[in-house]
Order: structure tokens, then sequence, then C-alpha cells
């Protein structure tokens, strides 16, 4: 069955490879507020799963020096995906270093190449990453995207490429808070989805939605503060639901980068 048909009705039967996901982000912490109730339910149904990061996101506070955050902030992954279920991660590489805030400064041919050797090494049926808009705008998750659509649609794997995206009824009911709180970056707030464009709904509840307040809460460098003001109840609500699109589809197509 394609991953894009259903994902937690892939089971594998006897004798049958798991198959693979793999998410391809910016920062840490992207993985979670965009798919840890995907990878969840993936690694639950027997999926192999994989998360690479693209940096360690030491920009993202300025309450201590950037070395020190990064350090940090690759603590907070590895306990996050962890609580997921997950236990490959793999950090991009590439000739430039991929610092914070500085990845669309990065060759196209290189952001690529680095993708496609990913995907070369971990062979998955499904990937997931930003969308074209980067989803909160952020010119990184922008990068990213670009990156990985190039490389997938270069390859010759036979695998789904799923972007992460934002419903019309997300944007209604929690657009004002997401401006509130600057989710919103560079080129942000993304256009919403159309609904019939959804290729795959994950609606966290009951423990999922524990796992995944868990593991948002496990990147506290980043969320403690933003939980602390919007409270526990609306903040596991507020990111409860996880929308994709198909890259297949028109609508979620993108640009070639001469």
């Amino acid at each position: 069955m394609s991953a894009a048909r259903g994902l937690v009705h892939a089971v594998p039967g006897p004798g049958i490879a798991a198959p693979t996901l793999l998410g391809v982000w910016a920062h840490p912490d992207d993985e979670a507020y965009l798919s840890a109730g995907l990878l969840a339910t993936a690694v639950a149904a027997g999926w192999r799963v994989v998360v690479a990061t693209a940096t360690r996101g030491e920009l993202g506070s300025t309450e201590m020096p950037a070395a020190r955050l990064a350090e940090v902030r690759e603590r907070e992954l590895a306990d996050s995906l962890d609580i997921m279920g997950v236990g490959d991660h793999r950090w991009l590489r590439g000739r430039t270093p991929l610092v914070d805030g500085g990845l669309a400064g990065i060759p196209e041919d290189e952001g690529e190449d680095m993708v496609a050797a990913l995907l070369d090494d971990v062979r998955p049926h499904l990937v997931v990453t930003f969308g074209p808009d980067g989803l909160t705008g952020h010119s990184d998750h922008q990068a990213v995207s670009r990156w990985t659509t190039r490389a997938w649609r270069r390859g010759s794997l036979d695998a789904d490429l799923w972007y992460a995206a934002l419903a019309p009824d997300f944007l209604d009911r929690w657009g004002g808070l997401c401006s509130e709180f600057g989710v919103w970056m560079d080129d942000g707030p993304p256009e919403p989805v159309r609904p019939a464009d959804l290729v795959h709904v994950q609606v966290c509840s009951g423990a999922l939605l524990e796992r995944k307040y868990a593991a948002l809460a496990a990147h506290g460098s980043q969320t403690a503060a933003l939980i602390a003001s919007v409270g526990e109840s609306t903040y596991r609500e507020w990111w409860s639901t996880e929308s994709f699109v198909s890259a297949r589809t028109p609508a979620a197509s993108v640009e070639e980068v001469a």
C-alpha cells in the first residue's frame, strides 16, 4: 500500500522489511511541532523512522551564547526523539557549515547534494519536510524544502514526499496566537492549503497527544516560556493536529531553482 494512501495501515507483513519514514528539518523542535504525532504513529505501526536536522538552532535564544545553546538543543533533540521512539538521527553535512539563520546562503546544488546523499543512504518510502513557504515563513525552512524537493525529484526512489501544511481551520483558530507569539517569520504567515489537497491529517488525542506534548516540552529552551504563557491545555490543543499535502499535487509544487 502506498504511504500516501494510509500510513497507519502500512504495517509490515511477515518477512517484509519495515517501510521507512524520513523527516528532514532545519532546526531542533521542527520535527516535534510538525510531525511528532506522525512519527510516533509510524513507530507504533512498525515503520523504521529517521530524522535529519540541518542546524543546531544556536540562534534560538538570547539567554545564552550560541555555542552553549547549540549543546543544549542537541540534548533536547535527543530527549524529544527518544520520547517519540525515534532512535536514528542524522545531521545534514556539506562543504559549507550549516548555521542557524544561514541556510538560504548555501548554494542550492550543495544543499540538494546533502539531501540526495541522505536519501541514498536511508532509502525511505516516505519523506516529510516543510512546504515551499517554509510553513512559518522562515528562510531556513524554505531552503530545506527546496533542497529536499530537488533531491527527491532527481532520485530514483519510489518514495512519497509530504509537506507539512496548515489548513484553513488552523489559521482561523490559531493564527492570531501564532502572530502574538512570533511563530510567523520572514515571509509568514502561509497561505492555507485546500482541505481537499490534504493527503494525511494526524489528529493527536489521548496518549498520543500526551506523547507529543512531552516531545515538545523536551525542547524546553524553546517551549517552556510559551507553555507557561498560554497554559498547558491551550498549548496541547494548539499543536494537536498535523496536516500534510503531497508534493505530487499541483498546489504543492515547487519552482525549480536555476
